[in-house]
């Protein structure tokens, strides 16, 4: 590797490299959240252990980050009722001024001293193979790793993360769909080095596929299939998407070519005026529109996925229509918004309709039947084929989406229901009006990059 990407990575690590003082904070905040775990364990006469898992854990965070993940290990036989009930309760008394959030099971989530701390309870199992809820693979995790990060390769994995973050492919939630720690880990372990794992990115013909303890078992249809070395009927990529997978390839080889320290710095697009939006669709000469309606009252993980079907099922629709789809993508905030880019704006009033040869008598008679004596143009026959040429349902978009065929498309259940209680629909250049509330995202629209 040459000498300027030499440069740039000896910059970076500086950067995130957490320093002495920043270690000891950590530290202290660590074991102050754990003897407060231990207290209420023996106050509650519980037989639980306490761990700190987690990047915190693995000596791969990253300078800046403030984030603590402590894990209450209950017995297996523990009823889940019992666990949930007392794991909030500890996770109260840990951090009094906590709150409790949701994945598989309740948790507690608060700050001390600045450090934001997740207090989980999980299933103290024999194996990762056994896990009762998904979070039991977590310490799994922790010890697999904790015996084999040196700490050189401790470092380079805070560089991949810094490095993954910097391009916007961080992060295993349904949102982003990218890279989690842990995967992020697991490569740096498997290649022996931030550096190697770029070169070889580069080169990946996906699917790619790797096997740590070579369990040899499971298979996976996913771009990046990396078996869970404590778990192997687990692949701990099937959450990555491959346009992340492609993205990461995008700029191993920018940083090969182009080293930068710019490639390790996320940084959001300046927020588009709405001037500037209806200047950019003009320009093109297509025709926007987009779905609007409240948000449904769900967390990040149930939302996107709903996001992501419903907007499928809508292009669906306007493409089977006749509007050629250029684009789309959906956001969300206080509203969601279902955008999609036409290419074609307006229909004809007719539209054509093939039927079926004229020699295949039952089913042939049967079209003619259909259409003989109606306004339409035909049937006559084009070939061996009868044909039809007919009134169009719905020669405008909105006018489609505003009609009951919106509601036969596959559609994400919480979105589906918003929309029955009601939703505006934006065209042209109204839909430059977005820009109030989601100028960044429409500025990443209008200026797409890998």
């Amino acid at each position: 590797m040459s000498d300027e990407v030499t440069a740039v990575l000896d910059t970076v690590r500086e950067r995130v490299d957490p320093d002495a003082e920043e270690r000891r904070q950590l530290q202290h905040v660590a074991e102050t959240v754990i003897e407060r775990a231990e207290s209420a364990i023996e106050s509650h006469d519980l037989a639980a252990d306490v761990m700190l898992v987690g990047s915190t854990a693995r000596d791969t965070w990253i300078a800046g980050d403030r984030d603590i993940d402590v894990f209450v290990c209950f017995p297996p036989e523990t009823d889940r009722e019992r666990l949930e009930t007392l794991g909030l309760e500890i996770g109260h008394e840990v951090l009094p001024n906590g709150h409790e959030e949701y994945a598989e099971h309740p948790y507690v989530v608060g700050e001390v001293d600045g450090y934001d701390v997740d207090l989980v309870p999980c299933y103290a199992v024999e194996a990762a193979t056994d896990i009762q809820s998904a979070v039991d693979r977590t310490p799994f995790h922790t010890q697999y790793l904790q015996s084999r990060l040196t700490d050189d390769l401790a470092a380079d994995v805070r560089l991949c993360k810094a490095f993954l973050k910097g391009i916007g492919v961080y992060g295993s939630d349904l949102r982003t769909r990218g890279f989690s720690g842990y995967l992020t880990e697991l490569l740096v372990l498997e290649y022996g080095g931030f550096r190697p794992l770029v070169e070889a990115a580069a080169d990946w013909h996906p699917p790619v596929r790797f096997d740590p303890e070579a369990h040899g078992q499971a298979t996976f249809d996913d771009p990046l299939v990396v078996i869970d070395p404590t778990d192997p009927e687990r692949n701990v990529g099937a959450a990555l998407a491959k346009a992340n997978v492609a993205t990461f390839q995008h700029y191993a080889r920018e940083l090969l070519a182009d080293p930068r320290e710019s490639l390790f710095e996320s940084a959001d697009p300046e927020p588009i005026s709405p001037a500037d939006v209806r200047y950019f669709f003009d320009r093109r000469g297509t025709t926007p529109i987009a779905i609007t309606l409240p948000t449904p009252d769900l967390v990040e993980d149930d939302l996107y996925p709903q996001l992501e079907k419903s907007l499928e099922g809508i292009v669906g629709l306007l493409d089977r229509r006749g509007f050629d789809v250029l684009r789309s993508e959906a956001f969300a905030g206080e509203r969601v918004v279902l955008l999609a880019e036409l290419a074609v704006a307006e229909r004809p009033a007719v539209e054509r309709h093939v039927g079926p040869p004229v020699h295949v008598r039952d089913h042939a008679e049967g079209f003619y039947e259909s259409y003989h004596d109606t306004d339409a143009y035909g049937p006559f026959i084009h070939g061996d084929r009868y044909v039809v040429e007919r009134e169009r349902d719905y020669r405008h978009a909105d006018a489609l989406l505003r009609s009951e065929a919106l509601f036969e498309v596959a559609l994400g259940t919480s979105i589906e229901r918003a929309l029955e209680d009601g939703y505006d629909i934006l065209v042209g250049s109204d839909v430059a009006n977005l820009a109030t509330d989601f100028g960044q995202e429409l500025a990443a629209y209008c200026a797409p990059k890998p």
